[in-house]
């Protein structure tokens, strides 16, 4: 008889913390904040603002007239789906890697959320700098976009690290 090894399916239970966040932060951004204003300023380089997206990061494809809304919502489904399979496939010994799905998945559902009910994904965090020919603004951005970012980090440290035990292992 065969033991399987534990899931890391429970990590699910992050992506989902991921998407309540990030559906409650967007809520509070829209009924408190005036949409395109400079918002509110939190630090002297930092402001709350509320703006849409219409495309994927950095705005990409956001003036193509409507058809990236469907092409970013299924792609948002497909890797959700691929990576909720490669989680229950990971076992959960291997928290690094099962956070890493976990947050990619909630911050992928999230931004998924917001284009399938308003056609747009709402963003709020603004950080910039001040200098004397004007000011250099980051693309605003949300709680989805930070559990991507930092999901896919953790993949890429994660894999180094696993190429290193692999390595090892095959140098004994």
């Amino acid at each position: 008889m065969t033991q399987t090894k534990p899931q890391g399916l429970p990590f699910l239970w992050i992506s989902l913390l991921v998407i309540v966040l990030d559906q409650v932060t967007k809520y509070l951004c829209v009924n408190l904040i005036e949409y395109g204003t400079a918002g509110i300023n939190v630090l002297p380089f930092f402001n709350l603002v509320h703006v849409y997206n219409f495309g994927a990061a950095f705005s990409f494809l956001a003036d193509k007239g409507g058809w990236q809304r469907w092409f970013f919502a299924a792609l948002a489904v497909v890797i959700s789906l691929g990576f909720i399979y490669v989680l229950k496939k990971t076992p959960r010994s291997h928290k690094w890697t099962c956070l890493a799905y976990a947050l990619f998945i909630g911050g992928a559902i999230g931004n998924l959320i917001d284009r399938l009910f308003l056609g747009y994904v709402v963003d709020f965090l603004l950080f910039y700098l001040k200098t004397d020919s004007g000011i250099l603004a980051y693309p605003a951005f949300n709680v989805a976009d930070i559990a991507v970012c930092v999901g896919a980090f953790l993949l890429v440290i994660v894999s180094f690290g696993s190429k290193k035990t692999t390595e090892n292992k095959s140098a004994k």
